[in-house]
Parts: structure tokens; C-alpha cells; sequence
């Protein structure tokens, strides 16, 4: 039996091959290429270059390699592109995704993990947030996951397709053996942009708002490692091919972490200061979201081993500076 990866060669599906293989298990990817890295993907995995919304080929893919399981992280994750280009993320997220479904249940698979997110809650009005809170997304890309989170709820009525959607949280940090990482350039991610700023790659970061509703008027987050939510995927592969049933786990620490307190540590793993900016807030974020995190430890069995933000600041510096001396070869 082999797990098909969709957007195993980006930042966090190549830590989910990374884990596979390690594992012993046969994996292929299925990738556009479009954000990801070939060279980001475990040797030991077949790379296919092509698109989820091609449902021939995720077909002829699950057939020719016995596949039992999807993972599937492919999609636009930006919040403040997807309020520019809702269509755009309806498109890549949902259209995709609800053809990538239509493949796998002809071709008989019954197990489906879904890259969730917790923008699905939207500005929640208690914190932390559990799964029992009512989805009220306030960007096109937390209403294009929660979409893909409802097909697969009738999808698994209809048709019996097992699921298990994992909302995620603040995802950072790299690999502990330094084998991956985030690697997009240009990407969004606060501790990758504040380490590419304190590394000189970037002249200055923004702070977008100081008038939030926050201890230090910046944005609360939940900041996790990489490697324990990706074992969270492997918890609830497990827990799929065991006859687990269905359904949504959030995954975070359930402690939330300000803008300028994450800001604080990458300056403290460099030693010296990050050049920010304060500007205006932007569209789509809350003011705060953490994690309520204990039905995928009661359920799943999961157990963060990296739940210290100085540790996952130290591991995404460590992939900045692998990246920087990786470039200048």
C-alpha cells in the first residue's frame, strides 16, 4: 500500500514525506510545482508533476501504485491574496479539491486526511477555540477550506470516504535534522519573513496593526512546530486505517503568542534587533485564535515533542541561514 501526498514538494507536505518514508511506507507526490521544491521531497518518494484537478491522472496514480491513503495539502494559503483573488482560491482549494475527492472515491480509496485551517473560525469570541465552535470564516480562504471540509462530510455520508480534517494553526519551524523547511522566497509567514529580515535578505518586516484587542495591540497567534503537526498526521493515518471514525481536529499548543512577542524571540536566537515597520492592519486577520487542542490528543493519541516557541524560532533561523549558504552555492 502506498499514501498519495498532494503538495508534497511545499513546506509542509514535504515534511509529512519526510515522516512517511522515514517510516518505511512507499509514497508517491503528486505536485504542480508551482510553490514547491522537487529537490524538497524525500529521495525515497516518486514525484509525479501534475495537477489535483486532473482526475484521470489521480486515478491512473492511485491504481498504479495500490494507493490507500491521500494527504492532501495542495492549495493557495495567502489570507490577504485570497480577499484580492476569492476566485482564484475557490478555484485551487475548493473546484480542485472536490475533483481531487471525485477521483479518489471512484477509484475506491477510503482514507483522506485534509489540510485544514483554523481561519475557519474567523474571529472567534472566545479563546482558546474549540472544534464544537461554529465555522464563521472573514476571508475567501478560510470559507474555500471549510467548503472542502464540508464536501468531505457528505462525501464520507455518500460514498463511505473516511476523513480526518486537520485544522491548523500557526505552522513554523523546520525539520530538526535540517532536511526541510519553509523555502518559498517571498512567502507570509511571520517567523520565516522576521528571520529573512534579521539575516539582511529582506531591507525591513511589517507589523500589520498595533489596535488590536491584545496585551500589546498586535495579533495573538498559535504557534506550532512543523514536525508535531506532521505527526498529527501520522497519528490520524494510523487512526483512519485502524477504522477511526471521521472528523475534525484542531492542532496548536493552545498558547497564543503576539506579533511583537515572536518578533522578540527571532531577535533573541540572532541577537540583535528586527528592522519592523508599523503599518495598518490588513484584510482578513483576527485579533486573536488559539488553540482549544485536546480532542486530538484524547482521540488521535498525539503528542508534541517541540511546543516551545524559542525552539521552533531557533529551527526556522537554522533553515534561513542552510537556505542562504544552499543559494549562494
Amino acid at each position: 500500500m502506498a499514501v498519495l501526498v498532494t503538495g508534497g514538494a511545499g513546506y509542509i507536505g514535504s515534511h509529512m514525506v519526510l515522516a512517511l518514508t522515514d517510516a518505511g511506507q512507499d509514497v508517491v507526490v503528486l505536485d504542480n510545482l508551482t510553490t514547491g521544491f522537487a529537490w524538497a521531497i524525500a529521495p525515497q518518494a516518486k514525484l509525479v508533476q501534475g495537477d489535483i484537478g486532473d482526475e484521470a491522472l489521480v486515478e491512473h496514480i492511485i491504481k498504479t501504485h495500490n494507493v490507500d491513503a491521500v494527504v492532501h495539502f495542495a492549495g493557495s494559503i495567502v489570507v490577504p491574496e485570497s480577499v484580492v483573488d476569492p476566485l482564484g482560491y475557490y478555484l485551487n482549494n475548493t473546484v480542485k479539491s472536490r475533483a481531487l475527492m471525485a477521483a479518489v472515491v471512484k477509484a475506491g480509496v477510503r482514507n483522506f486526511i485534509f489540510s485544514s485551517t483554523a481561519a475557519v473560525y474567523g474571529n472567534p469570541k472566545t479563546q482558546p477555540v474549540f472544534e464544537t465552535e461554529l465555522p464563521s470564516p472573514i476571508s475567501p480562504y478560510g470559507t474555500s477550506k471549510l467548503m472542502t471540509e464540508m464536501m468531505l462530510r457528505d462525501s464520507h455520508l455518500a460514498y463511505g470516504l473516511n476523513y480526518v480534517a486537520l485544522r491548523y494553526f500557526n505552522v513554523a519551524g523546520a525539520d530538526p535534522k535540517g532536511r526541510s523547511g519553509q523555502s518559498t522566497p517571498r512567502a507570509t509567514h511571520l517567523i520565516k519573513v522576521a528571520c529573512q529580515t534579521v539575516l539582511g535578505q529582506r531591507a525591513s518586516m511589517d507589523v500589520f496593526g498595533t489596535d488590536y484587542d491584545t496585551h500589546d495591540g498586535t495579533c495573538l497567534r498559535d504557534y506550532i512546530h512543523v514536525s508535531d503537526l506532521i505527526s498529527a498526521h501520522m497519528d490520524a493515518l494510523a487512526y483512519l486505517r485502524k477504522g477511526g471514525e471521521s472528523g475534525i481536529f484542531n492542532c496548536g499548543y493552545g498558547k497564543g503568542y503576539s506579533v511583537l512577542e515572536v518578533i522578540g524571540a527571532v531577535e533573541k536566537a540572532f541577537g540583535g534587533p528586527v528592522n519592523k515597520k508599523l503599518v495598518p492592519r490588513r484584510a482578513g486577520d483576527p485579533a486573536a485564535i488559539v488553540a482549544g487542542a485536546s480532542r486530538v490528543r484524547e482521540i488521535l493519541g498525539w503528542e508534541p515533542k517541540y511546543a516551545d516557541l524559542d525552539l521552533i524560532v531557533n529551527s526556522a533561523l537554522a533553515w534561513e541561514r542552510h537556505l542562504q549558504r544552499r543559494n549562494a552555492a
